[in-house]
């Protein structure tokens, strides 16, 4: 401390200072220097408690201090300071205001000190300095103090109100007996944020919220009651609006912990929203994207909103809850953010009737809405409770292997083996082994019999895929077993009965394979008794969503990635592909995107290089096409490309396209379109 002036208080002026939230001096005003004898420097960012080392009377002043609460409010006491130079002792009269922040809780306070001769019309000077609305009544009820807040919030003139009874001016709903102000000057202690009704002027009745607390003189005697009141008319009508709202919306601090939570929110996750406020978002949602993922924690921290994000949460019930959710930051007037906010929706009704959706376009566990595919599925029932040889044709990855175990599952066999033989694989000896065994001896190496494909089958289903590659050497052998239902093992001249249901599969053209003397005619029509042709990918482009949907729930099973679906970019890219590989091909793609996207939707992003920035097909389609291209140029587009993939001609465009070649010609000749090489083809 420096050596104090030799006259303190020579002309008593008002002496105010700041403290900050840890009650430290934040500011100290030239008065405050001039009338406690201390320089600025020297108490700055000290605790306000070093100037009680200087003045033992302003320790119980300090104590008062300590107790005002959080909430602003206005509390006036009288302090006695002894004049050192004198020996006299001068009766301040001390004035506190308490800060509250945005949220509520104590910021900080300002202090003013004034000779209580002199302090009335300073004193009115703080009162009307501070935001809520503030009266003072004496021991008879009586207004004494009314701030200029207070007259915007009732309505009413200073002037009109002092010296009258507070219940005539508020016509609250607890005037009397239930009186705050009464009851806290009975206890002698503080209550606070208590919410009530009272009238205006003009007969409006508006909420508000109040705090109250005994006026004390310096004698400790109690001399009347202060009240600060808040106007919350429009917080209310925020949580009305907010609790109408049929989205979730909850909103967070800097901190993580919930601050508020509406009704639809507390609907959606299962929780009242009084247990989730106060808790970390973490603790309530335990999302999948919890964590560095987290769309409040990125908003807050670019300062730009994220919106329509897909994810899963856990209710209270423990069950998974898929919902899209959009973040945003919350700023203060300044433009500082301070926390953030959420709104989320429930996507449970939409997943349902996507599943709803999916169940009516599969067949056991193929999946397909396209007209040839359904086809396909009212004559597969019929088809698996027949005993006859199945063919089933189709490009490599068109699901074949599905459509054979889908007759095994939905036949009369279902509850006997079903067995699975690649006949493309194995050599022609080994092949004829595989699939009759052979008896011991009848090889090299062949210490003991060995059971067949065929024995292993008996009664249920052999599956033999690939048939087209089948040596011609075997073609007869299993000719004889189609045609007399019998067999003979390697090494054995004992015939063996083959009670067993066929189903073949190939990829290549049986047809042309027997005109070329590689596959035997009688065999063919053996194989050919039922014949089930399965379309490419490329002609099925329909399925294309809800394969991929079908995809994304196995690979998110598998793997636990939480990821629910796809963005529209990524699947306009899908397609707007060929697919050599048909389903198979798809299926790697959305298993390479699983290996990129951390959850939510599939982007285009995370798409393999073909589709997102190659030179394919799909790359000629740019990825805003998502959104950006109107319906028109999208048509234009696919009819163009369409025409380049058909070489120009015009009943394969139709035929891909589902269109009628009237339609088609309008089309070229409405958007410009024309061969660059040679005449558009009419075939």
């Amino acid at each position: 401390m420096t050596n104090q002036p030799a006259s303190r208080f020579p002309q008593l002026s008002l002496a105010v200072f700041t403290i900050n939230a840890t009650w430290h001096i934040s500011s100290f005003s030239p008065d405050a220097e001039k009338i406690l004898g201390l320089t600025s420097s020297e108490v700055k960012n000290k605790s306000f408690q070093v100037l009680s080392q200087e003045y033992d009377r302003l320790a119980d002043f300090f104590s008062k201090c300590s107790s005002i609460g959080q909430d602003s409010q206005v509390s006036s006491f009288n302090t006695v300071i002894e004049l050192p130079d004198t020996g006299k002792y001068i009766d301040l009269l001390s004035t506190v205001i308490s800060l509250p922040d945005n949220g509520g809780n104590f910021s900080g306070a300002v202090v003013s000190l004034q000779e209580a001769s002199k302090s009335l019309l300073v004193n009115q000077l703080v009162l009307d300095s501070v935001a809520d609305g503030v009266f003072i009544v004496d021991s008879h009820w009586k207004i004494s103090s009314f701030n200029k807040v207070a007259e915007s919030i009732t309505g009413w003139k200073t002037k009109e109100v002092l010296g009258k009874s507070c219940s005539r001016i508020f016509h609250s709903n607890i005037c009397g007996s239930a009186c705050i102000l009464a009851q806290s000057v009975k206890e002698k202690k503080r209550i606070t944020d208590r919410p009530i009704f009272i009238k205006r002027k003009n007969g409006s009745t508006i909420p508000v919220n109040i705090s109250a607390a005994p006026f004390f003189d310096h004698e400790g005697n109690i001399i009347g009651g202060i009240e600060t009141f808040r106007d919350t008319t429009n917080i209310i009508r925020n949580d009305l609006i907010v609790n109408s709202v049929a989205d979730g919306v909850f909103t967070v601090d800097r901190n993580w912990k919930i601050t508020s939570f509406n009704r639809a929110a507390e609907k959606i996750t299962g929780w009242p929203g009084e247990k989730a406020i106060g808790k970390s978002c973490s603790e309530i949602f335990k999302s999948s994207i919890c964590g560095k993922n987290c769309a409040i924690a990125q908003c807050l921290y670019s300062g730009n909103p994220i919106s329509s994000r897909s994810i899963t949460i856990i209710n209270a019930s423990g069950e998974q809850i898929p919902i899209s959710i959009s973040a945003a930051p919350l700023t203060d007037p300044d433009g500082n953010i301070i926390g953030g906010v959420e709104t989320f929706r429930d996507l449970s009704d939409i997943t349902a009737l996507r599943k709803t959706l999916s169940r009516s376009y599969s067949f056991e566990s193929i999946i397909s809405k396209s007209t040839a595919m359904q086809r396909i599925f009212k004559i597969l029932p019929d088809i698996a409770r027949s005993p006859s040889t199945a063919l089933i044709l189709g490009e490599s990855g068109t699901g074949k292997e599905l459509v054979a175990r889908a007759l095994y599952n939905a036949g009369n066999r279902s509850d006997k083996p079903f067995v699975i033989v690649n006949c493309g694989v194995l050599p022609e000896t080994l092949l004829e082994s595989e699939l009759f065994g052979y008896k011991a001896g009848a090889f090299t190496d062949a210490k003991k019999d060995k059971q067949g494909c065929f024995a292993a089958a008996e009664k249920g289903t052999l599956f033999l895929d690939e048939i087209g590659d089948i040596p011609h050497s075997l073609q007869v052998k299993l000719l004889r077993v189609l045609q007399n239902k019998v067999y003979e093992p390697l090494g054995s001249n004992t015939p063996i009965e083959a009670d067993v249901r066929i189903i073949t599969a190939t990829n290549r053209n049986l047809q042309e394979l027997v005109r070329q003397g590689l596959f035997r005619e009688d065999l063919f029509y053996r194989l050919n008794v039922v014949k089930i042709n399965l379309p490419p990918l490329r002609e099925r482009l329909e399925d294309i969503p809800l394969l991929t949907e079908h995809f994304i729930k196995q690979f998110s099973a598998q793997q636990g990635k939480d990821i629910l679906g796809i963005s529209s970019g990524a699947l306009s890219l899908l397609m707007h592909y060929d697919y050599p590989g048909n389903i198979r091909e798809l299926e790697n793609v959305i298993e390479y995107a699983f290996i990129l996207c951390e959850g939510g939707l599939i982007q285009p992003e995370h798409l393999p290089e073909p589709f997102y920035v190659g030179e394919s097909f799909s790359a000629k389609v740019s990825v805003a096409t998502g959104g950006s291209l109107t319906l028109e140029e999208i048509e234009k587009q696919a009819i163009s490309l369409s025409l380049e993939r058909n070489k120009w001609k015009r009943m394969a465009t139709c035929r891909e396209l589902s269109i009628s070649k009237d339609t088609l010609r309008r089309k070229i000749s409405r958007y410009g379109l024309e061969n660059p090489l040679a005449e558009i083809i009419d075939d």
